[in-house]
């Protein structure tokens, strides 16, 4: 028995030894895979300061939103930033990103450049390399054999796709397969923030609600689509693309919100010089505290810094399944909670 085991660990040894010393010429050591999911890149023109990705992020303290200082050109950038030492690589911040192009980028392919195709199309279909498995489900199923397999990865020719999209309904992997629309990203983004800021309007308008919400309650309502409809087809014309547009920025959307009861606060100011962008300031001749709607990042700091809880934080979710309504949910924020529930 000890001779077995003795030869059990000398060749366990040698094995060990030999990938060590030739740890440099072994591909799957010294080769980053092709999947790998890297720290998220920020791409800080594209974001809209929605907050999402703070939200959404499972590790405290991995991500902030921070605002650049207004210049003579124009109003400083708000987007976030990555602590790599506290980020775990999960991608929840890429994936839950309104924008398109992605202002978090983290493996997948989400800078998109518009190809010719022959056939004209709304739609451009390609592949997530993250997410595909290789089934080849989509090859098989595709009928002009415009997807193929190059170098290990599933690979859509936009020469030959005639955009009939049955490739996205084989595909047994959400989002492996994507029909993503590359014109008028500006217009795309700018009607994905008509959305966002009515939405955040909206739920701020329920101020006596918000104020009355008990800590474990939620809040639900339905907002019909057509309230912005009419300011979305001004954006984008095209029926069909808007609302696949607002669907999908709806259903991966969280908004956070800051409220707080002037007439509950104490004044002692002790939020202003903690506000990270100077948002926050003590209004003199109105002998009130005065926060900038516009400037605020919604980074809750305030709502931990107040020792009286008047100021309150709350999560939004949403979703668009029927076409008619946006479903809103809202609850009041546990902070610590949060960072291990979200």
């Amino acid at each position: 028995m000890s001779s077995l085991m003795w030869y059990i660990f000398d060749f366990a040894r040698k094995a060990w030894a030999d990938a060590f010393a030739n740890a440099k010429n072994e591909p799957e050591i010294s080769e980053k895979p092709d999947r790998f999911r890297d720290f998220p890149v920020v791409n800080k023109e594209y974001c809209i300061g929605c907050g999402a990705c703070v939200s959404s992020c499972p590790s405290p303290n991995a991500i902030k939103l921070i605002r650049d200082e207004d210049s003579e050109s124009g109003e400083g950038f708000t987007y976030p930033v990555i602590k790599l030492g506290a980020c775990i690589r999960c991608g929840f911040c890429a994936e839950v990103c309104p924008t398109d192009p992605k202002t978090l980028e983290c493996g997948e392919n989400h800078l998109l450049m518009p190809e010719f195709n022959i056939i004209p199309s709304k739609r451009q279909y390609l592949v997530d390399d993250y997410l595909c498995i290789k089934c080849k489900k989509c090859l098989k199923q595709c009928p002009v054999d415009a997807i193929s397999e190059i170098d290990g990865k599933v690979v859509v020719d936009q020469l030959k796709c005639i955009s009939c999209g049955d490739c996205v309904k084989i595909c047994p992997v959400s989002g492996a397969m994507k029909a993503v629309f590359v014109d008028n990203l500006q217009d795309q983004r700018d009607l994905i923030l008509l959305c966002v800021e009515y939405l955040e309007d909206y739920i701020n308008s329920k101020e006596e609600d918000l104020r009355s919400l008990e800590k474990n309650g939620l809040l639900q309502y339905d907002v019909p689509l057509s309230n912005i409809w009419d300011k979305a087809l001004k954006i984008i014309p095209d029926e069909e693309v808007a609302l696949e547009i607002i669907t999908n920025a709806v259903n991966r959307l969280k908004v956070r919100i800051i409220d707080w009861d002037k007439s509950k606060c104490k004044k002692c100011q002790l939020c202003i010089p903690d506000c990270p962008t100077g948002c926050i300031s003590f209004d003199e001749k109105e002998d009130t505290i005065v926060r900038e709607k516009d400037r605020c990042l919604r980074c809750s700091i305030c709502y931990q810094t107040c020792p009286f809880s008047v100021i309150k934080y709350f999560i939004s979710k949403f979703s668009l399944d029927d076409g008619e309504n946006i479903h809103v949910t809202v609850k009041a924020s546990n902070l610590n909670e949060d960072i291990f529930m979200e």
